[in-house]
């Protein structure tokens, strides 16, 4: 069988997508894995969502530029699917950040390998947890079907659609807005113990109450966040489980 250029060009262009999507897919595309195993993954991958269907005898291959407009067309597409996954992990690190930032443990900075950045401790727990959770619902697998249904929702060389900012600046803060619900539970129990200790401080002003509410609001955010879990651990969940359909909602389907 002879490959002409215009089906290797057309091969190119769908390993373009898939390649922009591995670099936001959660644990298989982060950074302690090595470029080279990423690489065959994304080429696997475009073999097997996209079997070779040769073309029309007499197909022209397409000209230099135009292939280079269809190599951004399709970069901007993966990267919408992709960097709604980064965002929706984004939340859950919201939700960390608030509570480091309310309890103290923001001030131990602890930086973790497997994402590439540092935070507090609570940072790692949540990161981890829904690492976690993520593969327990076999997260990576629903990822790959999202990048398969790209293709159904916008074909390989085709005109990007029309993207909504309304719709795209509603998600990302539906997004903030579920990290901060992730992490109200606490924060509302520390703001209780802040407005004691102002009622405190006033009752009694020989009492060291900014020491004393140190260790008080490192007990309490821990017993605050294992309490907390029963309900923030299913909110997380759906989190995880619509990051494919808001991916695909950028770049069609409603």
């Amino acid at each position: 069988m002879i490959i002409s250029v215009a089906e290797l060009q057309m091969f190119f262009l769908a390993f373009c997508r898939i390649a922009m999507m591995m670099i936001f897919m959660p644990v298989l595309g982060g950074i302690t894995i090595p470029t080279q195993v990423r690489l065959v993954t994304a080429i696997l991958l475009t073999m097997v969502m996209l079997p070779w269907q040769p073309l029309p005898t007499g197909t022209a291959a397409m000209p230099t530029f135009e292939v280079g407009m269809a190599i951004v067309r399709e970069m901007v597409v993966g990267f919408f699917v992709g960097y709604v996954a980064e965002c929706s992990f984004g939340a859950i690190q919201v939700a960390a950040n608030f509570l480091g930032a309310n309890t103290g443990f923001a001030a131990g900075q602890i930086l973790n390998p497997t994402f590439g950045s540092s935070g507090s401790a609570f940072d790692s727990l949540y990161l981890i947890t829904a690492t976690l959770i993520f593969l327990a619902l076999d997260g990576h697998l629903l990822y790959i079907k999202a990048m398969a249904i790209s293709f159904e929702v916008v074909p390989l060389n085709h005109a990007l659609p029309q993207f909504s900012l309304e719709h795209t600046a509603r998600m990302f803060a539906t997004l903030v807005a579920s990290g901060v619900y992730l992490a109200l539970p606490v924060i509302a129990a520390l703001v209780l113990t802040d407005v004691s200790a102002g009622l405190l401080a006033r009752v009694a002003p020989q009492v060291q109450v900014y020491f004393l509410m140190i260790d008080v609001k490192l007990i309490l955010s821990l017993v605050g966040v294992a309490i907390a879990f029963v309900i923030t651990l299913p909110f997380m969940r759906d989190i995880l489980l619509q990051m494919g359909p808001r991916g695909l909602s950028l770049i069609g389907t409603q």
